[in-house]
Parts: structure tokens; C-alpha cells; sequence
């Protein structure tokens, strides 16, 4: 019965967050005729991460945010466990930030080009020369005042566990010279993991780090920024707080 009922549940809320997305990427196309900029956009993005957790009765508590200056721009670097990790985000990470996302997201019709018109970035692992022109634009990006956020693995953890880092954001935090903000999510693979379309209410906490500096690094020694920004998520991540988070899901 309970899995039934979960399945019935899970269909809905899908229902429910299909018609969320095409109705919020039509309002951005929209306002987006009308020459409005992309902090009104992104607006209406966080609006939209609000109703999907609204409906899907996930709880989110956020730490640390004290650590960080809203009117500064940062990298933000977060671990990725479930597809409730962007609108987790979008709705309580409350800064301007746009999103470093893989190009396939930008093929969908409608809600891909609502991510154009809010200013994200697309990039293109799979060719070399593409993704390098897209970690450009996000610098020019950071440059111009606004933050920029990505996932380091590159993908969903399969097993809610922190997987190995891409060394693109890497790259653009010693392009760009700005703070790297880790950020880590605690819950979301207990509400949604990569293996099941289960979806679950539960309790997740999102945790705000302490800026990193990148001044010292260079493209030379990336890989050192890479492996000191892993060793303090993985350091975050592996301590007790999110236990109790974890056994409340």
C-alpha cells in the first residue's frame, strides 16, 4: 500500500512540476521581451524552486549564510545528490548567482531558452574547445558583478556521497580571481536519488561555508585549489550535523 501510495504521490508531484516549469519559463520569456533585466528573472526562478518544495513538503534549513557578503561576487561550488538540489538553491540560496549548467538542459524546449534569457551559461564538456569558451564567458560574467554557481562533479552522486571534482570550475576561479563559496546540501538524496523517480518529503539543510580565497592559485596549480576545496565539503559533509537531517527523510 505505502508504495502504491508513493507512487501515486510521486506522479503528482511530477504532474505538478512539469506544469510549474512551463508555466514559470514561459513568464521569463516573457518578461524578457519587455527588456527586464536578468535580477527580475531570477526572481521568478527562485519563485518557481519555492513551489516545487512547497508541493513536494521539503523542509529547508539554511546555515552559514552569515559567512558570506550578498553584494560580492563568488563561485559557488556545491556537492550534487539529487535533482532537488537546483530548486533547493534557486529558493534559499538568496543571492544573484547564475547557473554553469551542461548543455543538454538548454535543448529543452521552453525551459531552455528560459535559461538563456536568465543569463545562465551553457557548456559543452564534450568539446574542448566549446567548454573552454563557455568557463570565458562565465569569468567576463563574474567580472561584470554577478556570482556564478556550479556543481564540481559534473553529475548527480549515485550514492549521496560526494563524487570526484571536474577541474573546469578550476579553471574559472583562477580566470576570474574571485572567491570560492563551498556550499553543502544535506537531504536531497534521501528525497530524490539518481537511481529511483521515488520522490519523498523530508527535511534538507543548506549549509554556507566560508569564502576560500583563489588569488595564490593559477591555471598552473588548479589542482591544488581543487583538492583543498574537495578535502573542506568532504570534511563538512562527513561531520555529525546532517545526520539528524538524514534520519528525519
Amino acid at each position: 500500500m505505502k508504495r502504491a501510495a508513493d507512487r501515486v504521490r510521486t506522479f503528482c508531484i511530477i504532474a505538478a512540476v512539469v506544469f510549474l516549469t512551463v508555466f514559470f519559463s514561459t513568464m521569463v520569456v516573457i518578461v524578457s521581451l519587455f527588456g527586464s533585466p536578468d535580477q527580475s528573472i531570477h526572481k521568478i526562478a527562485r519563485i518557481w524552486g519555492r513551489c516545487i518544495l512547497l508541493i513536494s513538503r521539503i523542509r529547508v534549513q539554511v546555515e552559514g549564510f552569515s559567512n558570506i557578503d550578498p553584494n560580492k561576487s563568488y563561485i559557488f561550488m556545491a556537492n550534487h545528490q539529487s535533482n532537488f538540489d537546483i530548486p533547493v538553491l534557486l529558493a534559499h540560496l538568496k543571492v544573484q548567482f547564475r547557473w554553469l549548467a551542461k548543455a543538454e538542459l538548454f535543448k529543452i524546449p521552453v525551459f531552455g531558452r528560459a535559461m538563456r534569457k536568465a543569463g545562465y551559461i551553457s557548456i559543452d564538456r564534450s568539446d574542448r574547445k566549446s567548454a573552454f569558451l563557455s568557463l570565458k564567458r562565465a569569468a567576463q560574467t563574474i567580472r561584470d558583478g554577478a556570482s556564478v554557481l556550479i556543481f564540481p562533479e559534473g553529475t548527480r552522486s549515485r550514492d549521496g556521497r560526494i563524487s570526484p571534482f571536474k577541474k573546469g570550475g578550476f579553471v574559472l576561479a583562477t580566470e576570474a580571481g574571485v572567491p570560492i563559496v563551498p556550499v553543502i546540501l544535506f537531504g536531497t538524496w534521501s528525497i530524490m536519488s539518481k537511481e529511483g523517480l521515488t520522490i519523498r518529503p523530508g527535511s534538507v539543510v543548506l549549509q554556507v561555508l566560508p569564502p576560500v580565497e583563489t588569488r595564490n592559485f593559477s591555471r598552473k596549480n588548479k589542482d591544488a585549489l581543487l583538492e583543498k576545496i574537495r578535502d573542506i565539503m568532504q570534511n563538512s559533509f562527513e561531520s555529525d550535523s546532517w545526520k539528524d537531517v538524514a534520519c528525519s527523510n
